[in-house]
């Protein structure tokens, strides 16, 4: 071979192993700035009902149907007597239309001994910003009772609905939480693998729950929220 040749060849060899190296060294930092960590943080946080909604339902049963409907009237007042004395607005109480049912609508219905013909619903509905005003007024609602008026409670669209309604006024706090919580999980995993943690990689914030605390407590609700993020690792 001659000098020139050698030399070329010497050159090459350089060349090869120089790009070698480079490419192993881009390799590993790759590598490096895709090592990640997802975690999740949860935010809870228990808050008192703002809004509830009390429905007072009751039934007549008779023969009589003008009768039924004075009498239901006469109720309807009573129970709007005792809501006033409770502290409820007019504008808190709404009185639905009464539901009549007549037994012998139906073709070829019949009367069996002792059946009434006609079942009567009144429907009062108690719309209020004071749920405290609700749970104090259902510790005295055996006075209605002794008036004769029967309240449905046992059925799915006569409970009572607490509401919480201030859900954008935590969120930002709530959001914060749930952050630092995720971040504390990932500085620790961080720490345990010996790498340090790095920015954000990635960030979903999850959706807003709220349930009752328990079940003999619905005025009394429990939010959470659950952020999910995932964070760049160096070493």
């Amino acid at each position: 071979m001659t000098k020139q040749s050698i030399t070329m060849s010497l050159i090459f060899a350089a060349a090869i192993i120089l790009a070698s190296v480079i490419l192993k060294q881009g390799i590993v930092e790759f590598k490096t700035l895709d090592r990640s960590v997802s975690v999740k943080g949860l935010a809870e946080k228990e808050v008192m009902a703002n809004t509830v909604i009390w429905p007072i339902n009751y039934s007549l049963a008779g023969n009589d149907l003008t009768a039924l409907i004075g009498e239901l009237e006469t109720k309807n007042q009573a129970v709007r007597a005792f809501l006033a004395l409770h502290g409820f607005a007019d504008d808190e109480v709404s009185v639905a239309p009464p539901n009549v049912a007549d037994k012998l609508a139906q073709p070829y219905a019949q009367l069996e001994k002792g059946q009434m013909r006609y079942f009567v619903m009144s429907s009062i509905t108690v719309y209020s910003h004071e749920p405290e005003k609700v749970r104090h007024a259902l510790t005295k609602v055996t006075q209605l009772a002794k008036q004769g008026i029967a309240i449905s409670s046992d059925r799915y669209d006569a409970k009572v609905q607490y509401i919480f309604t201030g859900l954008n006024d935590i969120k930002p706090e709530m959001i914060q939480q749930a952050t630092e919580k995720a971040r504390e999980v990932a500085q620790k995993f961080a720490s345990d693998s010996n790498s340090t943690l790095g920015k954000i990689k990635s960030a979903r914030q999850g959706q807003f729950t709220i349930a009752d605390r328990d079940s003999n407590s619905p005025h009394i609700k429990r939010v959470r929220v659950v952020s999910s993020l995932e964070y760049y690792l160096v070493d």
